[in-house]
């Protein structure tokens, strides 16, 4: 038996009529958790509402891999983001109470922290291990060219290329 195909580019009202309870029971299967799946699903959706062009599918199983391959990003996202929450409640739980910062406090740095993250995301290897060489490990320049076995003039470029996208962050620009 094969799939069916669509006659022409399906309304989101066919997509999610056709492919939601499939999603989510996907994404509760891989999560463990209904109401994670129930996110993930709508967020998948959302992302499809967001990119019409993504909609123009014209059979079945070509809608579910798209929205397969969105949730699955959605839930590196889940994990990634509660694996930088679950590190820093650690680092906050070694902290003497009076210096633990508010809960806005913990959410603002979450938020920073995957913003950063992200930067580094978008960076290429070299060009993410020499910013944190240089802000979080102080080193020189020429101590991380000898590290990344290039020139320091490289080392120089890689660190432009992370402040610009420090920049673009700050400036509300950074996704």
């Amino acid at each position: 038996m094969s799939a069916p195909s669509y006659p022409s580019p399906p309304s989101l009202e066919t997509l999610y009529h056709d492919h939601h309870g499939w999603l989510r029971s996907w994404l509760q299967r891989r999560l463990g958790n209904d109401s994670d799946a129930a996110d993930l699903a709508h967020d998948a959706f959302l992302r499809l509402l967001a990119k019409p062009v993504g909609r123009e599918f014209h059979g079945f199983l070509q809608a579910r891999a798209w929205l397969r391959t969105a949730a699955s990003g959605l839930c590196v996202d889940l994990w990634r983001r509660r694996e930088i929450e679950r590190v820093w409640l650690q680092t906050l739980a070694a902290q003497p109470e009076p210096l633990a910062p508010s809960p806005e406090d913990r959410a603002l740095v979450v938020e920073a922290l995957l913003q950063i993250g992200a930067m580094l995301g978008r960076l290429s290897q070299k060009a993410a291990s020499a910013f944190i060489m240089a802000q979080v490990d102080g080193m020189p320049y020429r101590a991380i060219a000898a590290q990344l076995s290039v020139s320091e003039r490289m080392v120089k470029k890689y660190i432009a290329q992370a402040m610009l996208q420090c920049a673009l962050i700050e400036a509300g620009r950074g996704d």
